[in-house]
This record gives C-alpha cells, structure tokens and sequence, in this order.
C-alpha cells in the first residue's frame, strides 16, 4: 500500500467510474442482496482459468487450501493472488469493485479462493458470512462467485434467499435445520464467466453436485479495511507478487512492500 492511496484514488485508478454500475443493478444488489454480472471473463479466459487451478491442485495434493480451509467433498485452493498473475482480474475489475464499493464504502480484498463442488457432494447448510446478524445498511463483508463451469440446477449451483441479508437474524434463528430446503430460497444459475455479487449477510449455501463432473468457482471476498482478513495478505504476500503489483491493487490488498 502506497503512501498517498486512500479508496478513492484506488478506484479512479483502476477505472471505478460512478456509471460503471446502472442505478437498476444497484437497487438490484440493495434488495436481493446478489447481482450477477453476465460476460465478466471471456470463454477464453475461463479455460485459462480453469487450466491453472488443475495445476495448482495437482502440484498441492493434500495440502490444497491449507492457508484457509479444506473441505470434505470439494476441491479447494487459497492464496490465488501470489500463485499466478491471471488472478489479479478478480481484485481489479471495475464492475466487481464498484459493487463492493456500493455494498461496503471503504473495503480490501479478505481472500482469494477457489472452491470445485464434486460429484455427489457440495451440499451446504445456509449460512451468512459472518458470525452475527447486523442491521440492514451495516454490511461488513461481501463475496463474489466467479462462475468457472455453467451453474445449473443440476451441478450444484448456490442457493440463496433473496433479501435475507435485511432480516437481522441467522437461518438457525428461523430454521430448524439450516440444512434443508428453504421456502425462498432460489440458485443462482448462470453461464461461465459471469461473476455473482453477493452480500455475504445473504443467507447462502452451496447445493449438491448430482453431475459427473466437479463445478468450479472462485471466490473474491471483501471485508471493510479495519477487520482482519480471511487470508493476512501482508503475511502471505510474496516479493515478485508486490513488484507486480500496481500501487491501487496493493492498496485493495491492504499490502505494504519491503523495498
């Protein structure tokens, strides 16, 4: 993080215009709690994606996602942003940070995961983000779902509850089991390469993968800049990934260099 950077400056620098959202996508974002942005990678780039992420899952084996967590019936990897340049889109792209910015005010990368659903598993209870219910307005965290693979009904694709992050309560406080089927609840289906915004107030869960292949995804999740991060970005930060970074995206990363 450069001296001189505030929030501001960051986002003028990496292209975050007040028009970069329509005010339809914002009221979207405000009552539903998700707003997906179709088109974000292109089918190109999702391959390249998805290439890397089967790379760095063979060359981890069982240490895959260690640095934040590892998951009984999925595939998971963390600490994206040191392990290869391609991954920088998703703490950079103006429509996803703008949507932060909307959602959170002043806000820095947490972590940078990917998660690979796979067959037969991936079924989650619904959750929130974080550890208590806040009051509407107050958010203090905010993800983003990079679609890697078509979300379909089929494949495991997160179920959510529309407007739940407004309730001020916890699915447990309502639900007898969390784990079930909820009234409201609908998946967010979509193509490759589009990236769902979420509130991570909204109450969510992955569903299971009844396909024969895994459905893949990363995760960009932003907290407000005073709350530790999921991943500690300084103590994991590499030299070679500060010297590539611009001092904006250093800035989202709440990193400060050695040199």
């Amino acid at each position: 993080m450069d001296r001189g950077m505030d929030m501001a400056t960051a986002l003028r620098d990496l292209s975050v215009t007040d028009d970069v959202l329509t005010q339809a996508e914002k009221d979207q974002l405000d009552r539903d709690g998700y707003l997906p942005l179709k088109g974000v990678l292109s089918a190109e780039e999702v391959s390249e994606i998805n290439k890397r992420l089967a790379e760095l899952t063979a060359a981890e084996g069982d240490r895959a996602g260690l640095e934040v967590h590892q998951e009984k019936g999925a595939d998971r990897l963390a600490d994206l942003v040191n392990k290869d340049p391609m991954f920088e889109v998703c703490f950079s792209h103006p429509r996803v940070l703008a949507a932060m910015h909307h959602v959170l005010g002043e806000f820095k990368l947490s972590s940078l995961n990917s998660r690979a659903a796979l067959p037969g598993e991936g079924h989650q209870a619904l959750h929130a983000d974080f550890g208590h219910p806040v009051e509407p307005g107050a958010y203090e965290v905010c993800n983003s779902i990079w679609l890697l693979d078509d979300f379909t009904p089929e494949n495991g694709a997160t179920r959510v509850v529309p407007g739940s992050h407004r309730r001020g309560t916890m699915p447990s406080d309502e639900m007898a089991d969390p784990a079930d089927a909820h009234p409201d609840q609908i998946q967010l289906t979509g193509r490759a390469g589009t990236v769902v915004i979420f509130n991570s107030h909204l109450w969510h869960g992955g569903t299971q993968n009844n396909t024969d292949q895994p459905r893949r995804a990363m995760h960009s999740y932003f907290a407000l800049r005073h709350l530790p991060q999921q991943l500690d970005q300084q103590a994991y930060l590499r030299v070679e990934t500060y010297k590539r970074l611009t001092p904006a995206q250093r800035f989202m990363l709440d990193v400060t260099g050695t040199d």
